[in-house]
């Protein structure tokens, strides 16, 4: 899972766990981009953090934005790597943003200015509601056409990039998650469900992703 140097610790702490639950072994990988960094994976987590530098999708940078050049490169490195070798992925907040701006999406960099009727809410505990587009990966993984769930970001997708679809949208019609039509398990949610690792819908999305990593080994060897 990727992480910001020297921040981030929460989130990493909480996603290693969500996937020890499920028998994987969590690897860490800040900046900068080496090799070494990609060898031996089996999936990637792009998580959260620090908002995305607007140059990456030809935006405006919003006033209050916190970037961090030195991790775009690395998870675009790390992405480019997980296509080249068929890895399965899961984007969390940022990285749901950071999958989309990779396959040539655009994000809104300023929520607020995008959506000026949504209700402004910050928190990791699950107070928003989001419905699940019928028939995609995400809702057979959830099992359900709804869920709940937490809010910390900054940013949103705008347009989408190639092969994405929208997976879930919340009620003020903001992109909530999106998926790749690929076969792969390559999804992105707007959430952070390492901190929701006590529902079992949340559980769920780690436990397809183990599997589909026990599946790319399986396959690799």
């Amino acid at each position: 899972m990727t992480k910001g140097r020297g921040r981030g610790w929460a989130l990493w702490a909480f996603a290693a766990l969500s996937l020890r639950l499920h028998g994987a072994r969590p690897r860490r990988i800040e900046p900068p981009f080496s090799p070494e960094a990609a060898r031996g994976l089996d999936a990637l987590i792009v998580g959260g953090g620090d908002d995305i530098g607007a140059t990456l999708y030809g935006g405006e940078p919003a006033p209050d934005m916190r970037i961090d050049p030195e991790r775009d490169a690395l998870e675009l490195r790390l992405l480019e790597e997980a296509w080249r070798r068929h890895l399965p992925v899961l984007g969390i907040c940022r990285g749901a943003q950071m999958l989309n701006v990779f396959l040539g999406g655009t994000l809104h960099a300023d929520i607020a200015q995008a959506y000026p009727h949504a209700r402004r809410l910050r928190t990791p505990l699950p107070r928003k509601h989001v419905r699940l587009a019928p028939g995609t990966r995400l809702a057979r993984i959830i099992g359900d056409e709804a869920i709940v769930v937490n809010a910390l970001h900054h940013q949103s997708i705008d347009r989408l990039g190639q092969g994405l679809r929208v997976a879930a949208r919340d009620e003020y019609g903001i992109v909530q998650a999106v998926e790749h039509r690929g076969r792969l398990l390559r999804i992105g949610v707007q959430w952070h469900p390492e901190f929701l690792f006590y529902a079992r819908k949340h559980r769920r999305l780690f436990a397809a992703l183990t599997d589909a990593a026990r599946a790319h080994a399986a396959t690799a060897a």
